[in-house]
């Protein structure tokens, strides 16, 4: 009896380790989606995956949820500001979500700098001068970490859009670009972000 439990257990330990497996390599490549995708139905596909994703790494799937309804929320913001609100609002959730496994990952504080960002422009926060306080802490979290990340440099580019600065935001968005011509790494999102702004 005891050997057919076993025998079972392997089975299944090895069938959960094989799923696993899959639903992580599903997770990276509907992460690699996110470069192509450019429609509010295909942004709300992507973020069902994400969570609905099983995966070893949950702050992965928090983090790709958030990239879709932020890149969402970019795409309405240039069509109908008012629309864009509420997806801005579930990417920060999101995000933050991210951020309680991985306190000290830069791509969570970049994506979160972006995030609150795209909110204080959005008119969501009733106090955007601190709002825009923690954007400078988490582009300074980032930068400490990883500051050659091209995403990094969109968001001091948004961020010396938003101050007045032109200067410098082109020189960052120059970066950027730079930046993603030589990243080879997932995440790869954001290019997107640029393309208007080169």
């Amino acid at each position: 009896m005891n050997k057919i439990l076993f025998i079972l257990s392997f089975f299944v330990t090895g069938f959960w380790a094989s799923a696993q497996t899959f639903t992580d390599k599903a997770l990276q490549q509907s992460a690699s989606q996110l470069n192509t995708t450019n429609t509010e139905g295909d942004y709300d596909k992507l973020f069902k995956k994400f969570t609905e994703t099983n995966t070893s790494e949950k702050w992965q799937a928090f983090y790709y949820a958030a990239v879709s309804m932020y890149l969402k929320a970019d795409l309405l913001s240039k069509k109908s500001p008012a629309s864009a609100s509420e997806p801005s609002i579930m990417a920060e959730k999101f995000a933050l979500g991210g951020k309680l496994s991985q306190p000290d990952n830069a791509e969570n504080n970049i994506l979160l700098g972006l995030v609150m960002l795209q909110n204080v422009q959005l008119n969501v926060y009733n106090d955007p001068t601190k709002a825009m306080q923690e954007v400078s802490k988490y582009i300074a979290k980032a930068e400490s970490s990883d500051p050659n990340n091209p995403r990094l440099a969109i968001l001091k580019a948004k961020s010396a859009e938003k101050s007045g600065n032109t200067t410098e935001a082109e020189t960052q968005y120059q970066k950027a670009a730079t930046g993603f011509t030589t990243l080879s790494s997932i995440p790869g999102w954001g290019k997107q972000l640029i393309s208007g702004n080169k």
